[in-house]
């Protein structure tokens, strides 16, 4: 059965953004033939699983019963990083005095028109995921909804497809946790949040993760009064904790409610289609009436009539079970991106797909836990993370050393107002291996890559200490950390050597 969402509004953006990914007069192809490979998902490891096939020579067919592009295109990065880049200029603007830049009678934020750039520059990356392009590609593609009738058929819209090799990539969608009253109300979630074409007075939202985070200081930026609960130990309690308290504290700059450790959460309707929310949070209750209410936690793989269960593909709550290859319990057929991962981001499906081409078609070997796979979250200041976290070390028993580099003393840093981070790195004790990053700043989603390819290439934190980084810059910072290993180097015994041999050198 489709799922297929309301493009709404329904404007001339709206309308291009579907001509490209769910054509209405779409003609399904005639199956002839056995493909050796057939990919059930056209999200990011669906496209990019299809796409490197058939350029390699498999002949291929794709099936999609929604949007092609999947969640990052629709309803997930695309979206948010462009209301985003919308919330950042008005904070820009709203923050000019304190570089001598006068707002005269200040500002406004067009909600409208934000979400029509919105819509339009989605609209305007979407045909590189548009049926035609897949078709241009050489792929027979089908809309609709997929099933398996046996271990190399599968059925969609009533066609046979036959295969050697298959790739279930058919993700995850929101799926709100059991709230007290939620049934009895209307709510967003990110499959509905960017369908809002006016600004809501006073938002709640439901859950501190990354989305939650970067919604509720970017709604909050716009000239809502966000109220954002989260029912774990603060906010982002994945991330490292110095991190998380930095972004806390910005957010809270930037008017966010942040309604920590919230408990005996309650929701029910209220006037002219508002929400009532009702929460303990801090010791004391909270009873806020809010026009919008955003439910930003909770996920469910889509599984739904694929008929796994016929063929004995095993699968649970969080997903298809897959093994280290990435194939399920029926090894011709394999699995990439959220349906599987618990790495949720479009670069990990990417690269999951990637080994899925190589496994299923050319006998390779690849393996998922082989992946260094780098993520940010998009708030201001950035959070971005690669490898082990401090926490992680210890469980896992990999003894570190940690080094640090505040942000406040980086020069390109002060000079932009940006000290609001840091750079910070785990070594594995007694030598410059690189076991996990954290940074926080401005532009650390971008800084995180240097981090990423040393890990993943075997590059000592001394190298990156030795290799020239432009000044100045922020990502100086991280030449920085090197800077701190290399002076654990310099021991009592070397600096006696050193002063010795200097003594010497002077007669």
């Amino acid at each position: 059965m489709s799922t297929l969402p309301a493009l709404l509004p329904l404007d001339t953006h709206n309308q291009e953004l579907q001509s490209n990914v769910h054509p209405t007069n779409w003609q399904n192809p005639t199956p002839d033939g056995t493909y050796n490979m057939v990919v059930i998902g056209g999200g990011t490891a669906g496209l990019v699983t299809a796409a490197g096939a058939a350029g390699l020579g498999a002949k291929v067919a794709l099936v999609e019963r929604d949007l092609l592009g999947g969640d990052c295109l629709n309803v997930g990065c695309v979206p948010s990083k462009a209301i985003i880049a919308a919330a950042r200029r008005a904070a820009q603007i709203r923050d000019a005095g304190d570089f001598g830049i006068d707002v005269h009678g200040g500002f406004t934020a067009n909600f409208g028109k934000a979400m029509e750039r919105m819509r339009k520059l989605r609209a305007g990356i979407s045909p590189h995921d548009s049926a035609q392009r897949f078709k241009d590609l050489g792929i027979d593609l089908y809309l609709g909804g997929a099933t398996f009738v046996d271990r190399h058929t599968i059925d969609v819209q009533g066609e046979q497809l036959t295969f050697k090799k298959a790739c279930i990539a058919t993700g995850a969608r929101a799926s709100a946790p059991p709230i007290p009253g939620l049934d009895t109300i209307d709510y967003l979630t990110n499959e509905t949040l960017f369908s809002l074409t006016e600004l809501p007075k006073r938002f709640g939202m439901i859950g501190a993760g990354p989305i939650g985070c970067e919604m509720a200081q970017s709604f909050a930026r716009l000239g809502s009064e966000v109220f954002l609960v989260e029912t774990a130990a603060g906010i982002l309690p994945r991330e490292d904790p110095d991190a998380a308290a930095i972004v806390q504290s910005s957010m809270e700059k930037d008017g966010v409610h942040v309604l920590c450790c919230g408990r005996k959460l309650q929701l029910s309707p209220a006037d002219d289609g508002k929400v009532r929310m009702k929460v303990e949070a801090s010791d004391r209750g909270y009873d806020h009436v809010v026009d919008k209410l955003l439910v930003a936690v909770g996920r469910a793989p889509n599984v739904d009539g694929l008929g796994l269960e016929d063929i004995g593909i095993d699968f649970t709550k969080k997903g298809v079970l897959v093994n280290d290859k990435q194939q399920t319990t029926v090894p011709h057929i394999y699995a990439a991106g959220d349906i599987c991962s618990p790495y949720q981001f479009t670069h990990a499906a990417d690269f999951m797909a990637r080994n899925v081409i190589r496994n299923a078609l050319f006998m390779g070997r690849a393996k998922a836990s082989a992946l260094i796979i780098p993520w940010a979250t998009y708030t201001e200041p950035e959070i971005a993370h690669v490898g082990l976290y401090e926490k992680d070390a210890q469980e896992k028993g990999v003894d570190v050393d940690t080094f640090t580099q505040p942000l406040n003393g980086v020069d390109r840093a002060i000079l932009s107002g940006e000290t609001n981070g840091f750079v910070k790195v785990h070594v594995r004790k007694g030598s410059d291996e690189i076991v996990g990053a954290t940074v926080v700043g401005a532009n650390a989603g971008d800084m995180i890559g240097e981090l990423t390819l040393a890990i993943t290439n075997g590059i000592g934190l001394g190298k990156i200490a030795n290799t020239i980084h432009p000044y100045p810059t922020v990502a100086e910072a991280i030449r920085k950390v090197g800077d701190l290993y290399n002076k654990t180097r310099l021991t009592p015994f070397v600096a006696s050597m050193m002063s010795k041999w200097l003594a010497w050198a002077r007669r």
